[in-house]
């Protein structure tokens, strides 16, 4: 896969993060708020379940499970403790505001991976640029979080 393609099909991932926030916070108001991102979690679990058996071919002799080091488990319980607070946050942040609150996050969390080389990603520096671009987000964020009052 080339680097557009990959910025493309992530920036549509962005999309649906942002559609994910105002869908699962509306459903948390008919159904409860943490029963809304277990049902979020049920239904992406069925869906991949289906991608993983049908065209991934399953988990073959249980291929690598075993030797996955713990930290790359928890990735499930990151995506949930997201979903289940954006349920919360999204009424009073808005979309705009809890997507914009969300990439601010995860720039800065990010940044500070890639300077220590985290989880086996190559040593990427914070440098002056970097911080700037992680400044005006932060700024862009309390703009749009702002606008709300």
């Amino acid at each position: 896969m080339g680097r557009n393609l990959a910025l493309i099909l992530t920036a549509g991932a962005g999309v649906l993060v942002a559609m994910q926030a105002p869908i699962n916070g509306h459903l948390g108001g008919q159904v409860g708020r943490i029963q809304a991102a277990l049902i979020s979690f049920l239904i992406g679990t069925a869906i991949l379940l289906l991608l993983t058996f049908v065209f991934a071919g399953g988990f073959p002799d249980g291929t690598g499970v075993g030797t996955v080091p713990w930290q790359y488990f928890i990735g499930g319980a990151l995506g949930a403790a997201y979903v289940a607070t954006v349920i919360f946050t999204v009424k009073l942040l808005g979309a705009g505001g809890a997507t914009a609150a969300t990439i601010t996050g995860q720039l800065i969390a990010a940044g500070v991976i890639d300077q220590l080389g985290a989880f086996g990603l190559e040593k990427q520096p914070i440098t002056l640029q970097r911080l700037l671009g992680m400044a005006l987000l932060a700024c862009g964020t309390y703009l749009i979080v702002a606008g709300r009052e």
